[in-house]
């Protein structure tokens, strides 16, 4: 059986402050090497707490790996996140550069 080809996944997640995000970003970056990137943008959120509308500002933040280092990242985020029900989503890259993927494969020490 031949090993399965690297593909690239893209974690969502929302955070109350840049801040929050960024230290996390900076760990799985730099530190643990299981994110090679995370682009983040300021947003509003509305959404259904507590029997409650909520309103706020907040930062929608993708975080770019790999298969392989998928659920180690999403456990990290899940672990360290500020929020008590944290949203963490998944999204598979059906359709991305060989070399995008070589360089995250790279940056993640993972294997192609």
């Amino acid at each position: 059986m031949g090993k399965k080809k690297n593909s690239g996944v893209i974690i969502i997640s929302t955070f109350p402050t840049e801040e929050s995000l960024r230290e996390i970003a900076t760990d799985v970056i730099v530190n643990k090497k299981i994110c090679a990137c995370v682009n983040y943008t300021k947003i509003r959120s509305l959404y259904f707490w507590q029997n409650k509308l909520e309103d706020h500002a907040e930062f929608i933040t993708l975080f770019k790996t790999t298969d392989q280092r998928s659920e180690e990242l999403k456990a990290e985020i899940e672990k360290r996140h500020p929020y008590e029900i944290p949203e963490v989503v998944e999204l598979k890259m059906n359709d991305v550069s060989e070399s995008y993927v070589a360089w995250m494969a790279l940056s993640t020490n993972s294997v192609i």
